[in-house]
């Protein structure tokens, strides 16, 4: 029920428009690299997957973050405007309810968007390397992992927009713990489990360390909600 309620709500905004079009840019990067950059990337002698993902994934990352804050601050931002939350309080619907529902659907669109990656990046594979069945079953093994890892990003968005009535200010935030995400080393794995830093990672070695350790951010973040929010109450 409370999903149907949040899809309704989204319907208007430009929520869905904003994660299809930047989903659709996202998945041009690869096709366009290639296309004009093809002979660096033919020749090596790596994997495909690995080849392109090395070449094009930051930049592919750093879209999909953005996108997740940019909903996750739409989607509260309607619920702040016209004091529509203070009329939702009235209601016997529980606000950790509502927060849950807009997870669901923020990761829901995330995985529409990397799944739209992931179809461009087979395309690339096909057109200009050789695709077997090892590829796909790689492609997919790295479809989960980097949906996963997406998971905390989104679940702090949501935090940190939830407790900030101003839309532009849950914005500022979230966007100065993307750039800091960006600037945090990748040799280093502590600073790298920053929830903002995840999306950025590629399959490797430590795959399992940072499934670990994104499903415990999506918990703690979880947890955080529920305390602010009876934290909030307690002080009304």
């Amino acid at each position: 029920m409370m999903l149907f309620v949040e899809s309704k709500k989204l319907k208007r905004t430009g929520f869905i428009a904003a994660f299809l079009g930047g989903g659709i840019l996202a998945s041009l990067i690869p096709i366009l690299n290639m296309a004009v950059r093809s002979e660096n990337f033919v020749g090596l002698s790596e994997r495909p997957l690995k080849i392109l993902l090395d070449a094009n994934w930051q930049m592919m990352a750093m879209l999909n973050v953005l996108l997740v804050v940019i909903g996750a601050c739409m989607m509260y931002y309607t619920e702040y405007a016209d004091n529509a939350m203070q009329k939702m309080r009235t209601l016997s619907m529980k606000e950790s309810t509502m927060f849950f529902g807009k997870f669901i659907l923020l990761v829901g669109m995330s995985a529409v968007v990397l799944a739209l990656e992931a179809a461009t990046v087979s395309f690339c594979t096909v057109h200009w390397f050789s695709a077997d069945t090892d590829f796909f079953i790689e492609l997919l093994k790295n479809y989960g992992y980097t949906l996963l890892l997406i998971v905390p990003s989104a679940a702090f968005s949501l935090v940190i927009a939830s407790a900030c009535k101003n839309m532009w200010v849950s914005l500022g935030i979230c966007v100065v713990c993307i750039f800091t995400a960006t600037m945090i080393s990748n040799k280093n794995f502590i600073l790298s489990l920053f929830p903002f830093a995840l999306p950025f990672q590629t399959f490797s070695e430590d795959a399992v360390k940072y499934c670990i350790a994104a499903c415990i951010e999506m918990i703690v973040a979880g947890a955080t909600e529920l305390i602010y929010l009876k934290g909030r109450r307690a002080f009304e």
